[in-house]
């Protein structure tokens, strides 16, 4: 990877490597564009390849973070960090407060929250080291945001339902869902409970059987999750699942999921899902409702306005569907063009975000 080359051609601002041999930290923080306002987005902990795969993930990640408040009409920029390890067993408050410091050092242009594979507890001690994360539990705190991205979610599916059958019920539709994890938990209950049938699969089978189990979901096997015939394929765990092997075994109408970079390429995988005759609904547009979340504790926690915000993401949608539809777009290409004409139009107000952002309570 030519690093710097990389980082004009996506638009970051600034990487920063972060390193603790005692705690075993090992962490980078990626910071996209702040023209909006401080970089807001989750801290991931996954146990990556190599340090090129972690450094490429929360790149795309990052863009993605600023692509997303762009959109949604928050006023925050985008950022994102990963931690590298196992999150099963690796994790500890000595390595969670070492990169607290990490991220106090940056004095507020990158704010953390939870992400794939941290939770409440760790922003917790994060918090103990930096005021610069949302998130948490207690008095003032947002806690887990998993019910307010899954709302979004499935207000997006909605939406993609309308414009492909006529009406935003799913009851009757043949959803399959990936991951078994706190979005997906929720997702899957809200399908269920509007009379979907949904199929759920995960890499660790226990999550997945329990969630089934508990919702009345059919439990599948990852293996299955590409082939398996349905109306609406939902990638709710890592990205880059849309690809070349997997596109040609998609039988859905719509794409619609809660993962952040479901396609491993847009340039290349949109256009054959367009060209399947499937619709994508912007994964960075429909999972916004938890960066909706954690942006309410920057201002100050308001949990019905909120909601209300998620469920928002309907019009968010149906305004992306509609402007690729005049436009002779991708929906992708509607969504990415509306958020940087926001960032443009704002760019020469703020620049680069260098100040310290006020969060209630600390």
């Amino acid at each position: 990877m030519q690093i710097f080359e990389t980082l004009y051609s996506m638009g970051h601002e600034q990487v920063v490597l972060c390193s603790d041999p005692t705690t075993g930290l090992r962490a980078i923080i990626g910071i996209h564009n702040t023209s909006l306002g401080p970089s807001l987005g989750g801290t991931r902990f996954w146990q990556y390849d190599t340090d090129e795969e972690a450094i490429t993930d929360v790149l795309r990640l990052s863009r993605g973070m600023t692509y997303k408040a762009a959109v949604s009409g928050v006023n925050l920029g985008g950022g994102k960090a990963v931690i590298i390890g196992d999150p099963r067993k690796d994790k500890s408050e000595g390595l969670f407060r070492a990169f607290g410091r990490m991220v106090e050092s940056l004095r507020g242009r990158y704010i953390t929250a939870e992400d794939v594979g941290t939770s409440v507890r760790d922003m917790e001690w994060i918090r103990m080291e930096t005021k610069y994360v949302t998130g948490v539990g207690g008095p003032g705190g947002s806690g887990d945001p998993s019910p307010v991205t899954a709302l979004g979610v499935f207000s997006g599916m909605r939406a993609a339902a309308h414009a492909t059958w006529g009406s935003d019920s799913l009851a009757g539709k043949r959803v399959v869902v990936q991951g078994a994890g706190n979005v997906a938990t929720y997702l899957v209950e809200s399908l269920v409970k509007d009379g979907a049938t949904v199929f759920v699969a995960d890499i660790y089978e226990e999550k997945a059987k329990a969630l089934a189990t508990r919702t009345g979901a059919t439990l599948i096997a990852p293996s299955e999750v590409f082939t398996t015939p349905c109306d609406v394929f939902s990638p709710n765990a890592l990205g880059a699942v849309i690809n070349d092997e997997t596109i040609p075994q998609l039988t859905c109408a719509i794409v619609c999921g809660g993962a952040n970079n479901q396609l491993k390429d847009e340039a290349t995988h949109a256009p054959m899902l367009r060209d399947r005759k499937i619709m994508y609904a912007p994964d960075y547009v429909v999972n916004s409702g938890g960066l909706m979340n954690v942006a309410s504790e920057v201002e100050g926690y308001d949990r019905a306005k909120v909601m209300r915000q998620a469920e928002g993401v309907y019009d968010i949608t149906m305004n992306i569907i509609k402007t690729a539809e005049e436009r002779n777009m991708l929906t992708i290409e509607a969504s990415n063009a509306i958020a940087e004409e926001r960032l443009r139009k704002v760019r020469h107000v703020h620049g680069s975000y260098i100040g310290s952002p006020t969060i209630r309570g600390v």
